[in-house]
């Protein structure tokens, strides 16, 4: 059997280990999958009112929840991480001749369709209270691509805080600014109609150019070119940088 098919089914098995870990785990499934719909229902039936948007609220506000769909999964894979690295699981797996690179793999994959099940009971439950896109098939491939890079890179990254960390709740916490940037975007309100200082942030922080050309995907427009550049960019550096810094981090403490 060749090394690519051994790392391939190595991955697999650690991918399957991650999925029963995450069932057998209730606090997982809820802030990965039920926190965001709960997010949702708070945000459109409690505030939506308040907030000032062009079109229905609903609309507007999907796009911001499935990012912050993304995010909101992404604590419990770094605390298990660090639970693999400082409880000894890891060497166990090197003296069991496992792909190194299928133990990290296997998170990041494991997460990154955690995360798009997360997304995609959003999309469920948005149709549900009135969400109307009027994307078209190309549209709605280039929405879930986005997604998938998006659910990819911040995947490495969390996996890349998990293994630096040097402890499972230093770990946890290390994902909180990726979990707040959403709120400090135009997730839920425009950039335009925030105060100085705040606005300037909402505009050149990761998330913004991400959530903008979701927004103008599933609206059924073309999203401006700066901010599809803009997504595109900040997808492909969070995967350079968190397999980079995974990597890096791997080789040096495993």
């Amino acid at each position: 059997m060749s090394s690519v098919s051994t790392s391939f089914g190595d991955a697999a098995i650690m991918m399957r280990r991650n999925f029963k870990h995450t069932a057998r785990n209730p606090v997982t499934v809820f802030q990965a999958v039920l926190f965001p719909l709960v997010m949702m229902l708070m945000f459109v039936y409690v505030f939506g009112g308040a907030f000032k948007v062009h079109g229905r609220y609903i609309d507007y506000a999907v796009p911001g929840l499935l990012v912050m769909a993304i995010t909101y999964g992404l604590g419990p894979t770094a605390a298990a991480v660090n639970g693999d690295m400082t409880k000894g699981i890891i060497n166990r797996f090197r003296a069991m001749d496992v792909s190194h690179g299928a133990v990290l793999a296997g998170h990041v994959v494991s997460t990154t369709v955690r995360s798009l099940i997360a997304d995609a009971a959003i999309i469920a439950v948005g149709f549900a209270m009135g969400f109307r896109p009027h994307a078209d098939f190309l549209q709605w491939l280039g929405a879930i691509g986005i997604m998938l890079l998006l659910a990819f890179g911040t995947s490495w990254l969390t996996v890349a805080m998990g293994l630096g960390a040097k402890t499972v709740e230093s770990a946890g916490m290390a994902t909180v600014p990726l979990i707040m940037l959403p709120f400090l975007s135009s997730a839920f309100v425009p950039a335009d109609t925030m105060g100085t200082g705040v606005r300037q942030f909402a505009e050149y922080q990761p998330f913004t150019p991400i959530i903008e050309t979701l927004r103008g995907l599933l609206a059924g427009d073309h999203p401006s070119t700066g901010h599809t550049i803009g997504a595109l960019a900040w997808c492909v550096g969070f995967i350079v940088v968190g397999y980079a810094w995974a990597v890096s981090t791997f080789k040096k403490r495993a």
